[in-house]
């Protein structure tokens, strides 16, 4: 069956409010975005990706985004056929083009199209697409009471086969830790790693605030290094709260006077407990409160 054309870059704008997609060159809509059977990012899950947040039409952070796109892209050997400013410029038209203010860009880059087996050099040319749409992960009032969490059995991967700096397009470790959130009836999970210290949620970074000091686990723990979660990290300094990053443990989540996640989709978001354990007063702190204040104006900036 021939695949539904895909309409080219020299279409006008689309009407506002709409998921817009670009692929190699080529505008698509939502229905008729298509890739091959044969990419090896299909095939494998052989490639990399990025999340960005727009606030107000305007993206945040995306030349850090950017940066972190082509260096786990690099890290695994993948040459992304075009250059940053190439790339900026189309990521911008195209959240232009969705009309989108308050949006979720995500960037993928596949090996590309190749055949049934694993060696990269049959894929000829990558693979780029740039989807602009929405994302909500929980309700708002999540973000007032806090989340309910577990710790998952599944561990974070052995930093030792992909570095975790890699933001691959195989998180299946990931999912299955989600799944086991979902069959606990909690909001959210927490990944340990394969000592058992505490490395990350789902998809975000932890955080944990005990009598005015900030810990978060060091990128070396095996994390994945956000970009809100450096964002965060400077917003604390520049508040005047310690900040350390250190090895912690459950029991420094289940003491501490306040934890949250950070994310690209999460942003800031409290955990009122953790494997039954109540954190804090059992809703999101003053640290927690100010944090997330100062970060909404951060990005309003």
């Amino acid at each position: 069956m021939t695949a539904p054309a895909r309409t080219k870059t020299s279409v006008p704008p689309q009407s506002s409010g709409s998921p817009t997609i670009w692929i190699d060159g080529e505008w698509c809509e939502r229905g008729s975005a298509t890739v091959s059977v044969y990419d090896h990012g299909f095939l494998y899950g052989d490639g990399v990706f990025e999340g960005i947040r727009v606030y107000g039409g305007r993206i945040f952070r995306l030349e850090e985004h950017l940066d972190r796109l082509y260096d786990s892209a690099k890290a695994v050997w993948l040459n992304i056929p075009m250059d940053k400013e190439e790339l900026a410029g189309v990521t911008r038209e195209a959240v232009s083009r969705s009309g989108i203010a308050e949006a979720y860009i995500r960037h993928i880059v596949t090996r590309g199209v190749g055949d049934l087996g694993l060696d990269p050099r049959k894929c000829p040319k990558p693979s780029v697409i740039i989807i602009v749409d929405t994302i909500k992960l929980w309700p708002e009032q999540m973000y007032e009471t806090g989340l309910n969490v577990i710790t998952a059995g599944t561990p974070i991967p052995q930093r030792e086969s992909l570095s975790p700096r890699v933001k691959s397009l195989n998180y299946l470790a990931h999912i299955l830790a989600k799944v086991e959130g979902i069959n606990a009836g909690a909001d959210e999970v927490l990944m340990l790693d394969s000592a058992g210290s505490v490395a990350e949620g789902s998809g975000q970074n932890v955080f944990v605030v005990k009598k005015g000091r900030i810990r978060t686990p060091p990128a070396h723990a095996g994390i994945l290094k956000g970009v809100t979660r450096d964002a965060v990290i400077e917003l604390a300094a520049d508040a005047g709260y310690p900040v350390e990053q250190t090895i912690l443990n459950r029991y420094d989540l289940y003491t501490a006077d306040e934890a949250f996640f950070t994310g690209t989709a999460s942003e800031i978001v409290g955990i009122r407990q953790l494997d039954g354990r109540v954190i804090g007063t059992g809703k999101p702190g003053p640290v927690t409160r100010d944090l997330r204040s100062r970060f909404h104006a951060l990005v309003r900036s």
